[in-house]
């Protein structure tokens, strides 16, 4: 009998252009806690095929505190969330609990607009599960390959030269329906999987990514891409996870 453990590295950080930080993740029930978003060093643990393992990224938007305060209250939506029996209906039911929470607060606090986008990705003893809204990204590679596994939710025209959200956390039902974008998959010895905010993609190319993913040591990879991130600009706040599936072998010990 396979049984797979799931590494994982998590890092987040400011940017050059920003004055805060309005990006924020869930790990394993960890997240940042307050508006400083400092990380010294990488997050890390692993997943050893019991428990579901939820990994994502929230991208907050809107002024002042108000992106961090949506990234916020989605990263507590996810550290509550519970996907033992389907995770795609526990990471749904996650969505349209962080969407509420969003509103309400942006209703009791007088503001007009707020957000975040969200990309998760659950790891159960069955395969993956994965959620996305927005333009945070999820990639998959797989001999050599990077392929993105999430699908942006954008309009069909830029501004600015880019084009705006068609879908993210923070949309009042009666203004439009949420429908983030879900999908199940398996995982096999050897993927590695990556999370990020547009903060790594609208400054690292995709082939720059596989390179990095390809030619550092996993623990250091995670660094390498914000880091790479920054050198290149770093007009944004970037947030990245990176884990790696490994076979292990079946021992009568469990």
């Amino acid at each position: 009998m396979a049984v797979y453990k799931v590494a994982y590295y998590c890092l987040s950080d400011i940017g050059k252009a920003r004055q805060i930080n309005q990006d924020n993740f869930i790990a394993d029930g960890a997240y940042l806690r307050n508006h400083d978003a400092h990380m010294p060093a990488p997050l890390s643990g692993e997943f050893d095929g019991k428990t579901p393992l939820l990994l994502g990224i929230y991208d907050g938007m809107g002024g002042e505190e108000s992106g961090e305060m949506a990234s916020l209250i989605a990263s507590e939506c996810a550290a509550k969330a519970d996907l033992t029996d389907d995770p795609i209906e526990g990471l749904l039911n996650l969505c349209q609990n962080a969407n509420y929470r969003i509103c309400e607060f942006a209703r009791e606090n007088g503001i007009s607009s707020m957000g975040t986008t969200g990309a998760m990705l659950a790891f159960t003893k069955d395969g993956i599960a994965l959620c996305n809204i927005g333009d945070s990204r999820i990639f998959r590679l797989a001999e050599g390959q990077l392929t993105q596994i999430s699908v942006d939710h954008t309009a069909p025209f830029s501004v600015g030269g880019k084009p705006p959200l068609s879908q993210n956390l923070g949309i009042p039902p009666e203004e439009l329906r949420i429908e983030p974008y879900v999908a199940r998959g398996q995982y096999q010895n050897g993927d590695i999987f990556l999370i990020c905010s547009d903060g790594l993609t609208d400054m690292v190319s995709e082939e720059e990514i596989t390179d990095i993913l390809l030619g550092t040591d996993f623990d250091m990879a995670v660094k390498r891409l914000v880091d790479t991130a920054i050198q290149n600009g770093g007009r944004d706040n970037v947030t990245v996870i990176v884990c790696r599936v490994k076979k292990k072998r079946w021992s009568l010990f469990g």
